[in-house]
């Protein structure tokens, strides 16, 4: 896999996570990259984007105010840190590269996905 999520598991609701996803081309750190989840049954969302350079980013509205995501890209990692989680945040959490966001993010890479489990 070219970018490796990490940092899933079980949390209580009201609790924190931070996810981590690592790329293994340097070439990444020149990319847009960002978040998206799918919950069982449901259809992938996008979750948060982070430009090339760090300084633009946009989250949905589900998350605004509880997710924030973040870059290194001396460590082509990408971060999101999830505060106030609740049950309807479960979902097997992605990470994506590349590609324009454009009113909605549409990359060109993913991840191979990490599980959130949120518990009421």
């Amino acid at each position: 896999q070219v970018q490796q999520e990490s940092g899933g598991g079980l949390v209580q609701a009201g609790g924190s996570l931070k996810l981590t996803c690592t790329a293994s081309r340097s070439a990444f750190s020149d990319l847009n990259r960002g978040w998206f989840r799918q919950a069982p049954g449901k259809e992938r969302e996008f979750v948060a984007f982070i430009n090339s350079n760090g300084r633009n980013t946009y989250y949905a509205d589900s998350v605004k105010g509880r997710f924030t995501i973040s870059r290194d890209n001396a460590k082509n990692t990408v971060y999101l840190e999830m505060d106030n989680l609740n049950p309807e945040d479960t979902a097997t959490y992605y990470c994506a590269a590349g590609g324009v966001y454009s009113q909605t993010y549409s990359p060109l890479y993913w991840g191979q996905g990490t599980q959130v489990t949120v518990s009421s």
